[in-house]
């Protein structure tokens, strides 16, 4: 019965830990694009093959998620490096009522079951799992999104340090819209585009910044957009992981692309973790980089095109 049913892939699982059919739909919200998990209809997959994300409340919600999307019958295929989440997954799906062969390959465990009739306490790790309004924030947010239960240091420094804008912007990396909300109050600016690379971050940064001048874009900011030129800022939380491990030329490739959409004497503010080479970044980019402020292990950059 599954076998005309498509297959699902969610992330990138590593090709030599797991095989994953190359026709298969990939789900992941890191996929400008892909399908939503969430409004894939019941029991509509043959079989699911995921790299489990690292963060507990994610992770059993995006397994809660492909668990009920794999038609019973079906192969349920999911792998974590043994020191992000892979020793839980094991626990985590016996929970759901699956039963589970274990295999380690390469730093993984890998976890593969079939798609009870059943499922068991799938209902409480979608709810944990899911967007909510955080108190604590008055934000909208997302297990899974950077820093989604709180304001990240980096950003606070930046929300107490910048100036009013006017005109034409970006923001990227913008996630739940910290930057954004703070860049709006300015009567001044005329559009602000929110980009990120996060669909659920987007998706709740539309509904924290309910503002017209406000456009959103799930895509990759380091991706060419024609519709992004000629700007008068752009404000950013440069990131510096991918996949969980310190990738430096990420936030250079979004200080290039912040360097390619500006104006002539359009400014970029930025934040930067302190130890990371930024000026040597900034230097051949821009006519004029100003360090405006040092501490507490960050960096504020005013960078002039």
């Amino acid at each position: 019965m599954t076998a005309a049913l498509p297959a699902g892939v969610y992330g990138k699982p590593p090709a030599d830990v797991a095989d994953t059919p190359p026709e298969a739909i990939q789900f992941s919200p890191l996929t400008p694009g892909a399908p939503a998990l969430e409004r894939q209809a019941e029991a509509s997959l043959a079989s699911m093959t995921m790299l489990a994300p690292p963060g507990t409340l994610e992770r059993r919600y995006a397994m809660a998620l492909a668990l009920r999307a794999v038609a019973p019958g079906g192969a349920f295929t999911v792998l974590a490096p043994k020191d992000k989440g892979g020793t839980r997954l094991r626990k985590e799906l016996e929970v759901f009522g699956c039963t589970v062969e274990e295999t380690a390959r390469r730093h993984h465990r890998i976890a593969v079951c079939t798609r009870p009739s059943a499922l068991n306490g799938t209902d409480e790790a979608l709810s944990n799992g899911a967007p909510r309004l955080v108190e604590d924030l008055g934000l909208w947010s997302q297990p899974g999104v950077f820093s989604w239960d709180r304001i990240d240091p980096g950003t606070a420094l930046l929300l107490q340090h910048l100036p009013s804008f006017s005109g034409r912007g970006a923001d990227f990396g913008c996630g739940l819209g910290l930057l954004a909300h703070a860049v709006l109050q300015s009567a001044k600016v005329t559009q602000l585009t929110l980009i990120d690379i996060d669909r659920r971050a987007i998706e709740c940064a539309q509904h924290n910044i309910a503002d017209a001048r406000a456009q959103f874009r799930w895509t990759d900011a380091r991706d060419a957009d024609p519709e992004l030129s000629a700007l008068d800022f752009v404000v950013m939380n440069a990131p510096f992981h991918d996949a969980g491990a310190e990738d430096k030329t990420l936030a250079l490739s979004f200080v290039k692309r912040a360097a390619e959409v500006l104006r002539k004497d359009g400014v970029c503010w930025l934040v930067a973790n302190r130890h990371l080479p930024y000026e040597a970044i900034l230097q051949p980019l821009f006519k004029r980089v100003t360090l405006r402020i040092e501490t507490g292990g960050y960096k504020i950059y005013e960078a002039t095109k």
